[in-house]
């Protein structure tokens, strides 16, 4: 017999959301210049504009706060911290960070540059930013059928095997400083590697001589995935996949925001002696002492707690079940959205949706901001503003899909949250017509999603 997979857990105590009404939030929506992240949190009914640091502590990772260790050096919190990373991980160097773009800056401030090229299944956009801005160059190898949303497969997000032999040919690894392999692949609609797809750039990246790095923020999720979709691990405990996955790594960069269940945190690991010398170097300049990292003692073994509860087997049912269940609805109201659904989010096709909407008008933009003035929901284009280049003659080069992340926070919303999310989109699917695009009237240099301005057009 088939039951609905319930929440795992029971909720101890609860915070009041403030409802509004549509005229109000066409009045915030104006105020923040129809960017969603200038919105003040108090005027979200539901907001999915991530799953970074959003997650609702246990009552264990709650007593787990409680045995903080504030000293400067050395802390007890840390030493509990590390030992889990460790035998998550299996990498010999552990360094905590405030969140994971801290670890993504010391990174590339040490192996970018001019002329180097990271080589990814995709980078996310803080990691392409962190590159960028070095002067080296993020370059892509996702896996082609990636590029079809409405395509199955079950490893949509791997890397482009061929590809990156072909990359690591031409570029010779002197250019390429690390190849990364991020699971589960975020900016490609949270779809999940293989643990074949690891083994095998790991082969191409051994035989180069290049180091691969995971950017393994959702690690327990791939886990899920590679255990629920490839034959070879349906028996596996999840714990021992996630230690396959590191082991084929030469360390990791984490923002412990997603799957480390906490509210602020990060690391990176190391195996490489005078790689993590140099990044402890770093650390102490930009983060703090190289046993807190800018974390206090509390977070840190908070942390800890987390990185055991995230890979329990029932809450990961759970947590794909709950973006399945979405998906399915989608499918009945005829709403295009990326395919298969993965681990943390739903993926809104916007440029199916709003064919009307040409890419240079933003259509994942203005679907996000008529999610939030219809419902009140807040999620995050990830599309031509996120990932829009200019060409060589000025012109903006469009992002290969033009979507809308939902991004659902662990162990927040119930049931209802999300059946009221399925009603406003089978709503404003009905008059997706009149949803009008957008222009952008002033941008920063970088990351500028974050804090650019739009106009909406009319006609």
């Amino acid at each position: 017999m088939t039951r609905t997979i319930i929440e795992p857990f029971r909720i101890k105590a609860v915070e009041p959301i403030r409802m509004t009404t549509r005229d109000e939030r066409a009045a915030v929506l104006a105020a923040a210049d129809h960017n969603l992240f200038a919105i003040a949190a108090e005027d979200v009914l539901i907001d999915l504009l991530t799953d970074s640091g959003t997650s609702a502590m246990s009552a264990a990772q709650w007593a787990a706060i409680m045995l903080g260790d504030e000293s400067y050096a050395g802390s007890r919190s840390y030493y509990r911290f590390e030992e889990r990373v460790r035998e998550l991980t299996g990498h010999r160097h552990v360094l905590p960070t405030h969140q994971g773009r801290a670890a993504e800056a010391i990174l590339c401030s040490l192996l970018g540059g001019e002329g180097r090229t990271f080589l990814a299944n995709s980078h996310f956009d803080t990691t392409r930013a962190n590159i960028e801005f070095t002067g080296a160059e993020a370059r892509d190898l996702l896996t082609p059928i990636a590029a079809d949303p409405a395509a199955y497969h079950p490893f949509k997000g791997n890397i482009d095997l061929e590809a990156l032999d072909a990359a690591l040919d031409e570029l010779g690894p002197e250019r390429v400083p690390m190849v990364i392999l991020t699971v589960t692949n975020n900016s490609a609609g949270g779809q999940p590697v293989s643990m074949a797809n690891l083994r095998g750039a790991r082969e191409i990246t051994a035989r180069h001589g290049v180091r691969m790095f995971l950017d393994a923020a959702r690690f327990a999720e791939n886990a899920f995935f590679i255990q629920s979709r490839e034959e070879e691990f349906a028996d596996t405990p999840l714990e021992q996949i996630a230690r396959q996955m590191f082991a084929l790594s030469d360390g990791c960069m984490v923002s412990a925001k997603k799957d480390g269940l906490v509210n602020i945190g990060g690391f990176a690991t190391f195996d490489d002696d005078e790689l993590a010398l140099a990044a402890r170097n770093r650390l102490i300049l930009t983060e703090g002492f190289p046993t807190y990292g800018g974390m206090a003692g509390r977070d840190l073994d908070a942390l800890a707690q987390g990185l055991k509860e995230v890979l329990d087997p029932d809450y990961l049912r759970y947590r794909v079940r709950s973006m399945a269940y979405v998906g399915e609805a989608l499918d009945r109201a005829g709403i295009p959205y990326l395919k298969p659904t993965g681990g943390h989010a739903i993926y809104l096709d916007a440029g199916a949706m709003l064919p009307h909407i040409p890419a240079s008008r933003y259509p994942g933009q203005a679907l996000a901001c008529a999610l939030y003035l219809e419902g009140g929901i807040r999620g995050v284009e990830i599309g031509s503003v996120m990932f829009g280049k200019p060409g060589p003659d000025g012109a903006e080069v469009p992002a290969p899909m033009e979507l809308v992340r939902l991004a659902f926070p662990r162990r927040v919303y119930t049931q209802s949250h999300v059946d009221y999310l399925i009603e406003v989109l089978r709503d404003l699917n009905e008059r997706r017509d009149a949803i009008p695009g957008l222009e952008i009237s002033w941008q920063p240099p970088f990351l500028r999603h974050f804090t650019a301005r739009f106009r909406p057009l009319s006609g």
